[in-house]
């Protein structure tokens, strides 16, 4: 393999969301027919050969688990859906909680680590809510999450105030939200 197919599956991989192929050929600066060529190779690498497909709709494209496993893969989920919460899930709600409306890279510039997946499980969960925003979309618990707290809203959280103002967590947000309108 290539490296520019190697650096469209890491980009696939990393988006981890349906993918404009015009969207991919700005990002690597390749021209769209590039990108097509590169595409056809890894639908070839990926054809019954692997657990992950390269998936197809329109002039969008995404990397997908393959069908074929997908018994496992919904046993695999359904136990990510009803069993305990993990150390980095129970981190990130507790951003969403207190900050949100929130913005993925800003959860992950708070946590330093890539939340998508985690994201993922919390949406199938119920606990957090993903809506429209202007430049990308924006997390929130949702109802059933401060339910499950016993609260009305998330102002009645310990230590609300002091955490949802914290002046550290508003500078990075500033600096975190001037380096998104400079890349729009």
């Amino acid at each position: 393999m290539n490296t520019n197919e190697t650096t469209i599956e890491a980009l696939l991989f990393v988006a981890g969301n349906d993918m404009s192929i015009k969207k991919i050929a700005e990002t690597t600066n390749m021209k769209v027919e590039e990108v097509e060529q590169h595409l056809k190779a890894l639908e070839e690498k990926y054809h019954d050969k692997s657990g992950v497909v390269l998936m197809r709709s329109g002039s969008k494209v995404r990397l997908a688990t393959n069908p074929h496993i997908a018994p496992t893969i919904a046993e695999y989920l359904n136990s990510e859906v009803t069993g305990e919460l993990t150390r980095p899930q129970l981190e990130t709600l507790t951003i969403i909680a207190y900050r949100s409306p929130i913005i993925k890279p800003e959860i992950e510039m708070i946590r330093g680590v890539n939340c998508t997946i985690i994201l993922r499980n919390l949406l199938m969960r119920g606990f957090v809510e993903e809506s429209a925003g202007a430049i990308e979309p924006t997390y929130s618990v949702t109802l059933d999450f401060l339910r499950y707290l016993g609260v009305q809203d998330t102002s009645q959280l310990p230590n609300h105030d002091k955490l949802a103002a914290d002046d550290l967590i508003e500078r990075l947000q500033e600096a975190t939200d001037h380096q998104i309108k400079e890349s729009a």
